[in-house]
């Protein structure tokens, strides 16, 4: 009998199995339902900041202090996006201990309802990086209690629940393939990626149920046939990817700046909700909350905005990204690329107005993460514009190229090295400690 037949009657492989879709299926229900809740939550905040003009400016520092005080006091290592925390236990030889303080059950907690309550201060939270984050968490958690094999547990299960997470918030399994190759894993090794396709499935499956479709943004097909509008492409790509580029590059600096001067995390919170409550003012609300429903209203045409909102909500998603409360950035970029793209569409009416978002939302995406295939992907399933491959495909290089420009890391990247940077002096300074101790 070959190997495959063993495993396949074998009664702990089929336990194992179905402990993976359970946990698969528990991602696609916990992040649909963090999803639908999001943007109930955003309403509700960004209704009574304009009906009372003192509440913003109250409940955004003190809500944003709280949050951060609840995090690192119940809820360590949930800390911002989550993403490179999984990069990192993904990455890096780690004991069961340190790998725990990476990906939890508790941190999988803290990470499904600390971003509501930093939407409930005002903060421009997204959930592609917690949702990713509570993915690993969940599945990591469950090889533990089931006590996986050790090669499931070293990376299969954390690049299986990350993508399941991811492919689950914008119901993307394709998106989500991209995800755990270009950003997660960069290659899979034949086991582990019938993990991940397999958790992708059930968890988008289970997520498409729930929100009912596919198609994040709207369901008309879009097209740019061959001629002057295809100049479109490297416009949208090359100016989507500078703002993507510069935004990534106030983040990595910023955060090294914070890490430097040690800044605290709650008081640090305070002041970024304070900015919070500045850009929402000026905006007049626009730069709350996941800025979701705003974007499908910038792309539908059923709204008319600031020109200047691309920086608004830009500045308010770095602000409560260095606030360090758990959340994350993948739809506030959405929004803000889709801002930018409007705004490109009026400048330079070159080609179709909700071609030209696309182009640039793709473009931000791309240029913030320099992970193009993601990002042409992800935007091409939200849509099901089809038609739009190509020009798609080809703003997502063009913007990544741009940003490599400015940043030789791409973001994760960046954030990880930082990272295994403190770490390193963390495991020198115990090294010089252990040995004056022995002296």
């Amino acid at each position: 009998m070959s190997e495959y037949s063993k495993s396949f009657f074998s009664l702990n492989s089929w336990k194992q199995r179905l402990v993976f879709w359970l946990g698969a299926i528990i991602i696609g229900l916990l992040i649909s339902t963090m999803t639908l809740l999001s943007e109930d939550v955003s309403e509700l905040y960004r209704e009574l900041s304009l009906q009372y003009p003192w509440f913003n400016f109250v409940v955004a520092p003190f809500g944003l202090a709280l949050t951060a005080w609840i995090t690192v006091r119940f809820f360590p290592g949930s800390q911002g996006s989550g993403i490179p925390q999984v990069k990192i236990a993904i990455e890096l030889p780690h004991t069961m201990v340190e790998r725990s303080s990476l990906v939890s059950f508790r941190i999988a907690i803290g990470k499904t309802f600390l971003p509501i309550m930093g939407l409930l201060s005002g903060a421009s939270v997204g959930f592609g990086g917690p949702a990713t984050h509570v993915g690993a968490s969940l599945m990591a958690s469950l090889g533990k209690v089931f006590k996986f094999p050790a090669h499931y547990m070293e990376r299969g299960l954390l690049l299986a629940g990350s993508a399941a997470g991811f492919a689950a918030m914008f119901s993307a399994p394709l998106g989500g393939i991209m995800f755990a190759i270009e950003e997660m894993g960069r290659t899979l090794e034949e086991r582990v990626s019938t993990l991940v396709l397999t958790a992708i499935i059930f968890a988008g499956i289970t997520a498409y149920s729930i929100l009912n479709h596919t198609i994040y943004f709207t369901d008309n097909e879009l097209s740019l046939p061959w001629g002057e509008g295809w100049w479109a492409i490297p416009l949208c790509g090359i100016v989507g990817g500078l703002l993507g580029a510069i935004f990534s590059k106030i983040v990595v600096t910023g955060q090294a700046y914070i890490k430097k001067k040690k800044f605290r995390m709650v008081p640090t919170a305070f002041v970024c909700g304070c900015v919070i409550a500045v850009l929402g003012y000026f905006s007049q609300g626009e730069s709350f909350g996941t800025g979701y429903q705003l974007a499908k209203n910038i792309l539908q045409d059923k709204a008319s905005i600031d020109p200047f909102f691309p920086l608004y909500k830009m500045f308010a998603t770095i602000a409560t990204f260095f606030s360090g409360i758990p959340s994350g950035i993948f739809v506030p970029s959405i929004a803000t690329g889709a801002g930018l793209g409007a705004n490109l569409a009026a400048w330079f009416p070159i080609a179709p107005t909700s071609v030209m978002i696309l182009l640039t939302i793709t473009a931000y995406f791309s240029g913030m993460l320099q992970s193009p295939l993601t990002s042409f992907v992800v935007v091409l399933e939200m849509t099901h514009s089809h038609d739009l491959s190509i020009p798609l495909m080809a703003a997502a290089f063009l913007a990544s190229a741009t940003s490599k420009l400015i940043n030789p890391d791409p973001l994760y990247r960046a954030l990880c090295n930082a990272y295994q940077i403190k770490r390193n002096e963390e495991v020198t300074k115990d090294d010089l400690q252990k040995q004056a101790d022995q002296k």
